[in-house]
């Protein structure tokens, strides 16, 4: 975790097939990017590769909000943050943020809820007692972060008043 208390994660730059038309990257792949960090962030939660191959336990994304702040070009490095903002026994909340990892702005946002499944039955199932302890003691520490903003938002557009 860094200083702020956030899972801190990074690794990822943005790779030429990303760049689209616009000479920034593709919105498609702001949507890769979280997914491939996501596979670091499951390892630090302890459901990464090595929890799926020895529990035949997965998960899968039940729904997501993305929002997009600032562009991001090609080459430019990237690093992520989250937090998690709840949990129980078979779903889990999550918010992050991309950044531009050496101007260090923010270029997009997700928040995403999650499902732990059994993949033999493709269906939910409650994590066991050692997952959900990490995930208590995880929500423990981000318990005392304030709520991102961008959590729970809605599109629209606002109408001005007329007069």
């Amino acid at each position: 975790m860094n200083r702020n208390g956030l899972i801190e994660l990074s690794g990822l730059a943005v790779q030429p097939e990303w760049i689209d038309y616009n000479g920034h990257m593709n919105v498609a792949y702001y949507l890769l990017a979280f997914d491939k960090i996501t596979d670091s962030l499951w390892d630090f939660m302890g459901i990464g590769i090595d929890y799926v191959k020895r529990t035949n336990r997965s998960t899968f994304t039940l729904e997501n909000h993305m929002t997009f702040v600032r562009e991001v070009k090609l080459g430019d490095p990237l690093k992520f943050t989250f937090q998690l903002l709840d949990h129980d026994r078979k779903k889990f909340h999550f918010f992050g943020r991309m950044y531009h990892a050496t101007q260090d702005y923010v270029s997009s946002t997700m928040e995403w809820m999650t499902l732990h499944v059994d993949l033999n039955a493709r269906r939910g199932t409650e994590m066991d007692g050692r997952t959900y302890a990490r995930f208590a003691e995880v929500k423990r520490v981000h318990a005392q972060l304030p709520r991102p903003s961008e959590v729970g938002r809605t599109i629209g557009m606002t109408q001005k008043r007329a007069g």
